[in-house]
C-alpha cells in the first residue's frame, strides 16, 4: 500500500500558487485591453463634457443676451419722492440697503450703483447772452449726481457747494455746453418767464467739467448732460433750440426742490451678467420679483422709512424672453447628444458582442470545468474593471478640467451611466450565453416569437409618441426640454431599422440570385454572404445597421431644422427690409433725384424704385367716419417685382396701368388706378370703388378701385389700412407726392456702395447749420459714413444679425459636433461588424483563393458583402428624417429660435436633409473600403499558410 502512495511533490512546486486570473488575461491580449479602455476613454469625455459643453455655451449666451441689452435695460431703478431735508447722506444711506438686498441670485455690477435726484422740469433761460439759433432761448435741466468728482474733471471753477438762502443755487455744467450756448463761470442764469408768473431763484455756474470716459456706464440714460442737445421742439418750422443739464450739489437739494417744485431720487442699480446662469434663471426671476413687488420691496420701505419707494426693471421681460430662447433651442441642442447616445450604446453593444465571440468557447469550457455563473461574472467583472475604470476616470476627469462650470452633476452622472454600461455590457452577454436556458433561448431566437412581439411594441410606442407630438405640439416655454420631441425622431430611426433588418435578408438575396445569373462569381458571394448572418446566425445582425440609422436619421432631421431657420431667418429679414436693400431719409428731407438714379444702376440691381409713404392719409365718404390710411406712392414694374422677389403682396402692374393708353389725363378729379389692402376693403364693407383720398399738406385725391393685396413690402408688419398708387398719375395730380423718402431694390447689391452714394449727397443747409453749431459733422470721414438721421437696411445684415444669437449658435454648435461624433461612432460600428465577420470571412477566402480567386476579387467580395447593409441603412436613415420632419415638423415652432414670430411647422427640405445623410454614407463606406483594403490581402495570405485554422 505505501507503494502505491503517490510521491511527494518537489520542493519547488510545494508554494506553487496559480496565477491570478486578472493578469493573465491582460497578458494574453494586451491589445484588446488597451484598445478597450480607449473605446471607454472616448464614450466617457464625450458623455461628461456634452453637458458641461452645452451649460457653459447657455451661460454664455445668457451673458451676451444681456450684455446686448445695455446698461438700461438690465438695471434695477428705484424711484421715491424727494422730500425737504433730504441730502446725500439720506441717498447713500438707501443705496447701501439697495444693494445689500440683491442676493445671491444676481449681484450689482463691480461699477456699483447710480443715484442722485432727477426733476422733470426745464425752464427757458433769459439771459441774452447766450446762443439762440432760431431764435429760441436755450432751456435749463437740473439734477444732482452723486460720486460725480470720481468720474468727471473739473475744468474750470470749483464743484458746487450748499449756498445761502439769498444766493442763487450753485450748478456746474458740462464744458461743451458752456462753449456752445456762450456760458461762463460766475453767470447767473435767469428764466425767461411770463409777467404772471413768480420768477424761481437763480442758478448760478460755478464750475465746468469734462467726463473722465463718456462711454463709462455711469453716463448712461442721462441726456444733456456730457454736451448739449439741438432740439426741433416744432417740426412743422423745424426751429432748433438748446437744452443743458446742471448739476447741483448734495447739499442743496432742498434748493432744488424749491427750483423744480418737486423731484425725484432715483437709483440705478446695474446688475453683473456675469452672476447670472441659466440654470438657475427661475430662482433669479423669483427673487427678483419679490425685490420689483414682494416681501423684498416691503422690508426695503419699511427699512429705508420712504412707503412710496418703488423699483422698475426690465430684467423680468429679459428673463422671460431668455428663457422662451432656451427653450426653443433645447430640442435641437438635446436632438444631437440623444442620437449620439444611442449610436453609443449600440457601438459597445457590438463590443460586447465581439469579446463573446471571440471568447464563449472559453466561457463555455469554464462553465462544463465547474465554474459557476457567479464565479465567472465576478472575474469578467474584475477584468473589465481593471480597463474600463482607468479610462472612466481619466475621461470624467478631463471633461471637468477642459470644459469649468460651476454645476458638476449632470457631467457626473453621465460619466458614471456611460462607465455602468461599458462595465456592464459583456458580463451581460456573457450572462446570456452561460445560462441554464442558453439553448432553449437559441432556439426562440430562431422562431421569432419574441422578436416580434418586440418590435410591435416598440411601433405602437413610436406611433403613440407621434401623435401626441402633434396633437398637442411641443412643450410650453418654461417646460425644459420635450423628451416626446427629442425621443420621437430617434424612435421613427429605431422602427425604421427593425423593419429594414426584417427586409435585408429576402431583399439581398433577391438582388444575390439574380446576380448569380450573370458570368463571375464574385458578386454572388459577397451578396448572399451580406444575406445571411456569420458564424451560425440566420442573418445578419441589425446592430450596425441601427447605428447608421440613428447617426443618418439624427443628422437629417437636425439639418432640416437648422436649413429651415436658416431659410426663414432670410424670408423674414425680407419682410422686414421690404426688399434686398432700403434706404430711408429723415422726415421732411426726402432722397435726391441724383441718388435714386445713381442707386438704380448699381451693379446687381434687378429692380429698384423711390416710394412715397404717408402714414396720415385718410379715406372721406360722405355722411361717414374718415378712415386712416397709409398711402404707398410706388413705380409699379418695379414695385410688382420687389413683391414678387419677397413674396409678400404680389400683384400684376398691369393693374396700375393707365386705362386709356400710357397719358395720363390730367386733373385732381379724375381716379387714380389703386391697390387697396384687404383690411381698407373690409372697412368699408366690402364694396371699394372710387374713393376720396384726403392728404394732410397736399389735399385731396381720387382712388379707384383695381385689386387687392394682403400686404405690401413698403410697411414692414403693418396691419394699417393701406393704399397703393402708381407714381406716375398720383404725382401728376400731386407734385407734393414726388418728395421720396424711401428706396427699395432687390439683388445683389454691394451695401458699402449704397452707402458711398449716400455719404456724396449734397448735404441740406438745415443739418449743414447743426453740425456747425454742434460741432459733430453731418457725415463721417470714412467713405460708408452716412449722414445723421439716414438709414441703411439690408437683408443680408438682418439675417446675419438674428444668426448671430450666441444662444442659437451653441446649440447649432453642439449640434453638429455631436452628429460629427455619431458619424464617427457609425463608422467604429461598421469596422467592428467587420472584425466580427472576420474569421468566417478569411475562411472562405482562403478557400476561394486556392481555386484561383484573384487578389482584387477578393477585395471585391470583401465590399460586395459589407456595403449592402450601409448602402440600406443610409437609405434607410433619409427616409426615417424625412418622415420625422413631414410628422413632427407641425408641432414645432420656430419662432423664438428665428428670433421672430412665424407661424408653427416645418416645412419638408429634402435638399436639406439628404446632404447630411449621404456624408454618413460616403465616410463609413470610406471606413469599410479602407479596413478591406488594409486588411483583406493580409488575411488571405496568413489563411493561406495556416490552411483552414480559423
Amino acid at each position: 500500500m505505501q507503494d502505491l502512495a503517490p510521491p511527494p511533490a518537489p520542493a519547488a512546486h510545494r508554494g506553487h500558487r496559480p496565477a491570478r486570473w486578472v493578469r493573465t488575461r491582460l497578458r494574453a491580449a494586451p491589445w484588446t485591453a488597451l484598445l478597450n479602455a480607449v473605446l471607454v476613454f472616448a464614450v466617457v469625455l464625450l458623455s461628461a463634457g456634452l453637458p458641461r459643453g452645452v451649460d457653459r455655451g447657455e451661460d454664455a449666451a445668457l451673458r451676451d443676451f444681456l450684455h446686448d441689452r445695455g446698461i438700461g435695460a438690465t438695471s434695477l431703478v428705484t424711484h421715491a419722492t424727494l422730500r425737504p431735508g433730504d441730502d446725500s447722506a439720506a441717498l447713500d444711506a438707501v443705496a447701501a440697503k439697495l444693494t445689500a438686498r440683491t442676493g445671491p441670485e444676481f449681484r450689482v455690477s463691480p461699477d456699483g450703483p447710480v443715484y442722485g435726484v432727477s426733476t422733470g422740469l426745464t425752464r427757458a433761460l433769459g439771459n441774452p447772452g447766450l446762443s439762440r439759433p432760431d431764435g429760441l432761448p436755450p432751456k435749463l435741466g437740473l439734477r444732482h449726481l452723486a460720486g460725480l468728482s470720481e468720474h468727471a474733471s473739473l475744468v474750470e471753477g470749483r464743484w458746487p457747494a450748499a449756498a445761502p438762502a439769498d444766493r442763487p443755487l450753485q450748478i456746474v455744467v458740462a464744458q461743451r455746453a458752456a462753449e456752445k450756448l456762450g456760458i461762463r463761470v460766475g453767470d447767473v442764469l435767469l428764466e425767461e418767464h411770463l409777467p404772471r408768473l413768480a420768477p424761481p431763484p437763480g442758478t448760478e455756474v460755478v464750475g465746468t467739467f469734462r467726463a473722465n470716459d463718456e462711454a463709462d456706464p455711469y453716463w448712461t440714460d442721462l441726456a444733456c448732460l456730457t454736451a448739449p442737445c439741438l432740439r426741433i421742439p416744432d417740426t412743422f418750422m423745424r426751429l432748433r433750440r438748446w437744452e443743458v443739464t446742471g448739476l447741483t450739489g448734495g447739499d442743496d437739494l432742498s434748493r432744488l426742490l424749491t427750483w423744480a417744485g418737486d423731484g425725484q431720487l432715483y437709483w440705478r442699480l446695474p446688475i453683473d451678467p456675469d452672476s447670472l446662469r441659466a440654470d438657475r434663471l427661475p430662482q433669479a426671476g423669483s427673487a427678483l420679483a419679490s425685490y420689483l413687488a414682494g416681501p423684498t420691496a416691503a422690508r426695503l420701505a419699511a427699512e429705508t422709512g420712504r412707503p412710496d419707494l418703488r423699483t422698475f426693471s426690465s430684467l423680468p421681460e429679459l428673463f422671460a424672453l431668455a428663457t422662451a430662447r432656451r427653450d426653443a433651442a433645447a430640442p435641437l441642442a438635446a436632438l444631437g447628444p440623444a442620437g449620439l447616445a444611442g449610436v453609443v450604446v449600440v457601438v459597445l453593444c457590438l463590443a460586447a458582442a465581439l469579446a463573446a465571440d471571440r471568447r464563449g468557447p472559453e466561457l463555455l469550457l469554464l462553465q462544463a470545468r465547474g465554474g459557476s455563473r457567479r464565479a465567472v461574472l465576478r472575474r469578467l467583472l474584475g477584468e473589465g474593471a481593471t480597463t474600463v475604470l482607468p479610462g472612466a476616470a481619466l475621461g470624467t476627469l478631463l471633461a471637468l478640467l477642459l470644459l469649468p462650470t460651476p454645476r458638476w452633476g449632470a457631467a457626473l452622472l453621465a460619466g458614471v451611466s456611460a462607465t455602468a454600461f461599458a462595465l456592464l455590457a459583456f458580463p451581460a452577454r456573457a450572462l446570456l450565453l452561460l445560462g441554464p436556458r442558453a439553448r432553449v433561448r437559441r432556439a426562440a431566437r430562431r422562431g421569432g416569437a419574441r422578436r416580434v412581439v418586440g418590435e410591435l411594441a416598440l411601433l405602437a410606442v413610436t406611433a403613440a409618441a407621434v401623435v401626441e407630438v402633434r396633437r398637442r405640439g411641443a412643450a410650453p416655454p418654461g417646460a425644459g426640454i420635450d423628451p416626446l420631441l427629442v425621443a420621437a425622431p430617434l424612435l421613427i430611426a429605431l422602427v425604421t431599422g427593425l423593419l429594414l433588418a426584417r427586409l435585408q435578408p429576402p431583399l439581398v438575396g433577391a438582388l444575390a440570385r439574380a446576380v448569380g445569373r450573370r458570368r463571375g462569381a464574385v458578386g454572388f458571394l459577397g451578396l448572399a454572404g451580406a444575406a445571411r448572418g456569420t458564424g451560425g446566425r440566420p442573418r445578419p445582425s441589425a446592430l450596425p445597421m441601427l447605428a447608421l440609422l440613428l447617426a443618418v436619421t439624427t443628422a437629417g432631421f437636425g439639418a432640416g431644422v437648422l436649413s429651415a431657420v436658416d431659410a426663414g431667418r432670410a424670408r423674414e429679414s425680407a419682410y422686414a427690409t421690404g426688399g434686398d436693400v432700403m434706404v430711408s431719409a429723415p422726415k421732411g428731407f426726402g432722397l435726391a433725384a441724383s441718388f435714386v438714379e445713381a442707386a438704380g444702376r448699381l451693379p446687381g440691381v434687378r429692380a429698384a424704385t423711390a416710394v412715397t409713404v404717408l402714414t396720415d392719409a385718410a379715406v372721406l365718404r360722405p355722411g361717414q367716419r374718415h378712415l386712416t390710411i397709409s398711402l404707398v406712392v410706388v413705380d409699379p414694374p418695379a414695385y410688382a417685382e420687389i413683391s414678387r422677389s419677397v413674396g409678400r403682396g404680389t400683384f400684376d402692374p398691369a393693374l396700375l396701368a393707365a386705362p386709356d393708353g400710357p397719358a395720363w389725363p390730367a386733373g385732381r378729379d379724375v381716379p387714380v388706378p389703386a391697390l387697396y389692402s384687404r383690411g381698407l376693403v373690409e372697412q368699408l364693407g366690402g364694396h371699394a370703388g372710387a374713393e376720396r383720398i384726403y392728404l394732410t399738406s397736399t389735399g385731396e385725391l381720387r382712388a379707384q378701385y383695381a385689386g387687392t393685396l394682403d400686404a405690401t413690402p413698403a410697411l414692414r408688419g403693418s396691419t394699417h389700412p393701406f393704399i397703393v398708387l402708381p407714381a406716375g398719375p398720383a404725382t401728376a395730380r400731386t407734385p407734393e407726392l414726388r418728395d421720396h423718402g424711401h428706396w427699395f431694390a432687390v439683388g445683389d447689391l454691394d451695401e458699402a456702395a449704397v452707402r458711398r452714394l449716400l455719404h456724396d449727397l449734397p448735404v441740406h443747409p438745415l443739418l449743414a447749420d447743426t453740425a456747425r453749431l454742434t460741432g459733430v459733422p453731418v457725415v463721417g470721414p470714412l467713405p460708408e459714413d452716412i449722414p445723421d438721421g439716414y438709414l441703411v437696411d439690408t437683408a443680408a445684415g438682418r439675417t446675419a444679425a438674428l444668426a448671430g444669437d450666441p444662444l442659437q449658435r451653441a446649440a447649432a454648435r453642439v449640434f453638429r459636433a455631436t452628429t460629427a461624433g455619431a458619424g464617427a461612432f457609425a463608422v467604429l460600428a461598421a469596422l467592428l461588424t467587420l472584425l466580427r465577420a472576420a474569421p468566417d470571412r478569411a475562411a472562405a477566402l482562403a478557400r476561394l483563393r486556392t481555386m484561383g480567386l484573384r487578389p482584387r476579387q477578393g477585395l471585391a467580395l470583401i465590399l460586395a458583402e459589407s456595403l449592402p447593409q450601409t448602402l440600406l441603412a443610409a437609405a434607410g436613415g433619409g427616409l426615417a428624417s424625412l418622415a420625422a420632419v413631414a410628422l413632427l415638423g407641425p408641432a414645432l415652432d420656430l419662432s423664438a429660435l428665428l428670433g421672430t414670430p412665424v407661424p408653427p411647422g416645418l416645412p419638408l427640405r429634402p435638399a436639406a436633409v439628404l446632404p447630411p445623410a449621404l456624408a454618413l454614407t460616403a465616410l463609413v463606406a470610406a471606413g469599410v473600403l479602407a479596413e478591406a483594403l488594409l486588411t483583406g490581402r493580409r488575411r488571405i495570405t496568413t489563411d493561406l499558410r495556416v490552411g483552414d485554422a480559423p
